[in-house]
């Protein structure tokens, strides 16, 4: 993920006319979310799969739940995301996207890949490591050399769909005629009306949370309308029958239970914490600092797995759980404010630059 959790491109957002806010509150749930993937890999996934020593089976009724966290990421990447591109011509987004994407993920790849062949815990191969760094790899069936990075082709997937829409034209009625088309084509790959591939793109799984932060989206730029609380309220159901759905299979992956009261809980304030968001009701409460947590987000969610699970298994038996969790978060936290000053910062410019002249993308109007 990108600085949503998933990759959703900076924390700012349009709102009527040319004034830009940067939305903090966004930067402090982001992070948090991501924080939340952490731990629940840390304390709880990492000792069912066999990766880690250290068990924690009070805590780890709570932390199971982090996975959550990554539902967050897609609302919050459908309400960035769709805002970031208004005004953009569709090279520009599309350079956008890639300089926002790529640079941290090249280097989580290319660490993880190595420490992966290094300890001997993970098998990595040359012709993975190299399908990977174009993140298309699952489009031609090759695993992905870190199990987080599944989210970055849901991503990639619904940037395609934002970039058709750019290509079109963005307008609030398009937006809200594809958010309707988007919402059918889920309700028919779910009754089965449609054929398989269509899910490809649709992805019937998540499509309510983009759906809803695009709606939400239209919320902060224009305000709520009856049309779009229908269209909120469509995904909220459809997010609690899928996500209840979901957790069965990872109740089945993990061989224990999953409470479909807390899942259902957890969406639904995954829901109403980002309509307060898309209402204003929370732009009292952001504050600077946030937006340097924020920025550790996206470094953070790609490379704190795989390497927490190595480190897990060499320093578990010798160092108390607790301490070695806390620890590796904060020394994963440090790797990710590393990649972000010392890779993103300086090469996402450049990029954008080299990319600017390759594409010839146009100047931003006004």
């Amino acid at each position: 993920m990108t600085p949503a959790a998933g990759p959703d491109g900076a924390g700012t957002a349009t709102g009527p006319g040319p004034a830009r806010r940067r939305l903090h509150e966004l930067d402090l749930l982001r992070i948090g979310a991501a924080v939340a993937v952490v731990v629940f890999h840390y304390t709880f996934s990492g000792w069912m799969q066999g990766l880690s020593p250290a068990r924690f089976p009070g805590l780890g009724e709570l932390t199971r739940y982090g996975y959550l966290g990554v539902d967050l990421f897609f609302v919050i990447s459908g309400f960035v995301v769709l805002l970031s591109a208004w005004g953009r011509t569709a090279r520009g987004f599309a350079v956008s996207r890639v300089v926002r994407l790529y640079p941290a993920f090249w280097v989580a790849v290319t660490l993880t890949a190595l420490v992966s062949v290094l300890s001997g815990r993970f098998r990595v191969g040359l012709g993975q490591y190299l399908a990977n760094l174009t993140m298309l790899n699952p489009a031609v069936d090759i695993a992905n050399v870190d199990v987080v990075y599944w989210t970055l082709w849901a991503e990639l997937r619904f940037y395609l769909l934002v970039f058709v829409l750019v290509l079109i034209g963005l307008t609030r009625r398009r937006v809200l005629l594809a958010l309707w088309a988007w919402l059918g084509v889920t309700l028919g790959t779910q009754l089965g009306l449609l054929p398989g591939f269509v899910d490809l793109l649709g992805q019937s799984t998540f499509a309510h949370y983009f759906v809803a932060g695009m709606a939400l989206g239209l919320v902060y730029r224009s305000g709520p309308t009856w049309e779009l609380g229908a269209i909120l309220a469509l995904c909220w159901g459809n997010a609690l029958y899928r996500g209840v759905g979901f957790a069965a299979g990872v109740q089945d992956r993990y061989a224990t239970a999953f409470s479909p009261v807390v899942v259902c809980v957890v969406i639904t304030a995954v829901f109403a914490v980002m309509l307060l968001v898309a209402l204003r009701g929370t732009a009292a409460l952001g504050r600077p600092w946030m937006a340097h947590a924020g920025s550790l987000t996206y470094p953070l969610y790609l490379v704190h797995a795989h390497l927490g699970f190595v480190a897990l298994a060499w320093l578990g038996p010798h160092v108390n759980r607790y301490v070695l969790v806390a620890g590796l978060t904060a020394a994963m936290g440090l790797l990710a404010w590393g990649i972000h000053v010392g890779v993103e910062r300086p090469l996402a410019p450049r990029l954008k630059a080299r990319l600017d002249r390759v594409v010839r993308v146009p100047s931003r109007a006004g």
